[in-house]
């Protein structure tokens, strides 16, 4: 269950920092205006909190394994909501970061 819960907060905190960042993006970069740029800046707010969540107590380990589902999630985002096209190397790059993920948050300690 530990497991499990790990992974959904990856994915929600996920959600919410590349989703943020997009909002912010769209509303300085696209033009579409305040509300864009305050909603992403909720959501950045929230994946502060998210992480937080996560049942390893270690502030150092959450974020530095965090930033491989970012890279994994960014990409991800990209295709759904942005219709971007990886090519093999962004796969390849992606799944080394999430390897890197499960080494440093779901190895076996003493």
């Amino acid at each position: 269950m530990t497991l499990l819960r790990s992974l959904l907060l990856f994915a929600v905190a996920a959600v919410a920092e590349i989703g943020g960042a997009w909002l912010v993006w769209q509303g300085v970069r696209e033009h579409r205006g305040v509300l864009w740029i305050g909603a992403g800046v909720l959501a950045l707010g929230a994946y502060g909190f998210v992480a937080t969540l996560q049942p390893d107590a270690n502030f150092g380990r959450i974020l530095a394994a965090y930033g491989g589902v970012f890279v994994a999630g960014s990409l991800a985002w990209g295709v759904v909501v942005d219709k971007f096209q990886p090519d093999r190397w962004d796969v390849v790059g992606a799944a080394i970061c999430l390897l890197g993920v499960a080494v440093i948050m779901y190895a076996p300690r003493t």
